[in-house]
């Protein structure tokens, strides 16, 4: 797929599978509703993790929207076994894929390091953001606010969950829609 026909599709998807590292050295997948946020400009992000305890900068983000400017979040819980497989290696591979029969197949997977966020306040923003974003069908339009329940429980949720910043790294993507039945 083209830059902007995956910037299309990652907006109009919504859940990515998230592939991280167990102590075991398999793989642990889970689903993850996720987000396109923008990238501040000129922002280079400080990767950390336990890999040899080592700390790295990013700088060369093409951004999970097909170019720079924008990077897929998610939140999930802290005491999460991808979270603890995280702080061992902030490496994650995602999967967005949609399609039923294989000449409809098309997806993106992204190789990414992962930055962890734990303040309340960022949390229960993305928090906000996520379950607003999944709040109606496909193609209804968007409201402009949670209502105040809702509010209300991510703010509790947020004491208990983390912010999760996929910060690609490569990228691969295939659509099986354009190869005419040939295969």
């Amino acid at each position: 797929m083209s830059a902007a026909e995956v910037a299309t599709f990652l907006a109009e998807e919504r859940t990515a599978t998230c592939a991280t590292l167990g102590r075991r050295g398999w793989p642990h997948l889970m689903p993850l509703w996720y987000v396109l946020r923008p990238i501040p400009a000129g922002a280079a992000a400080a990767v950390g993790g336990a890999r040899a305890g080592q700390r790295h900068d990013v700088t060369a983000d093409t951004g999970a929207g097909g170019g720079p400017g924008v990077r897929l979040w998610a939140w999930t819980y802290a005491a999460s076994q991808k979270v603890r497989n995280l702080e061992r290696d902030p490496r994650a591979t995602l999967q967005v894929e949609a399609g039923d029969a294989y000449h409809e197949l098309h997806g993106v997977m992204l190789e990414c390091e992962v930055l962890v966020h734990r303040d309340e306040a960022t949390v229960a923003t993305l928090g906000e953001e996520i379950l607003l974003r999944n709040s109606v069908a496909r193609g209804e339009p968007q409201p402009s606010e949670l209502p105040l329940q809702a509010r209300a429980m991510v703010e509790a949720q947020a004491t208990k969950r983390v912010s999760l910043e996929f910060v690609e790294q490569r990228r691969a993507s295939w659509d099986h829609r354009k190869l005419g039945g040939v295969y």
